[in-house]
């Protein structure tokens, strides 16, 4: 049976988590883009992108917890919470471009609104890429047991 240690993945460099952030979180946004616009044909755009956050962020944050930064495992409920936080930063700023936009045109098309929309989301997502790599998902390396930090003293000494 492999131990605790051995089962730990190497955590990615910061080029490859951006490149599987990319991917993965792109991916979803940028389904995430189609999703808003055909919601909001029902309900208020503000109503459907909440809806279509909510649920890409469970998904990215599992996806960023298995793939993009290399836990390998399941994203724990403070993950999803830190996740959720940075997450509603991301939606006010895609709902603070969209209300600029519609302050600006009148009746702006559905092309201007995905370019808007998924412009405001590349921006967020780059300094939520920040905030899952430097917080919720940073490896934290246990300090070594006082008797290992002694022996190494007296040695030294």
């Amino acid at each position: 049976m492999e131990t605790a240690q051995s089962q730990r993945r190497a955590a990615p460099g910061a080029f490859t988590a951006f490149a599987r952030f990319v991917l993965c979180g792109g991916g979803i946004g940028l389904a995430s883009g189609f999703a808003v616009a055909a919601l909001a044909l029902w309900t208020p755009w503000a109503l459907a992108n909440a809806l279509v956050t909510v649920v890409s962020t469970l998904l990215a944050t599992e996806l960023h917890a298995r793939f993009t930064f290399g836990a390998g495992r399941r994203a724990t409920w403070r993950q999803h919470t830190q996740s959720a936080g940075s997450a509603t930063a991301a939606y006010a700023v895609t709902c603070a471009a969209m209300g600029l936009l519609h302050q600006l045109v009148a009746a702006p098309g559905a092309v201007l609104e995905q370019v808007v929309y998924l412009s405001a989301s590349a921006l967020a997502g780059v300094a939520r890429f920040l905030v899952l790599r430097l917080v919720v998902f940073a490896r934290r390396h246990p300090q070594p047991p006082a008797t290992a930090r002694t022996a190494r003293t007296r040695r030294v000494v």
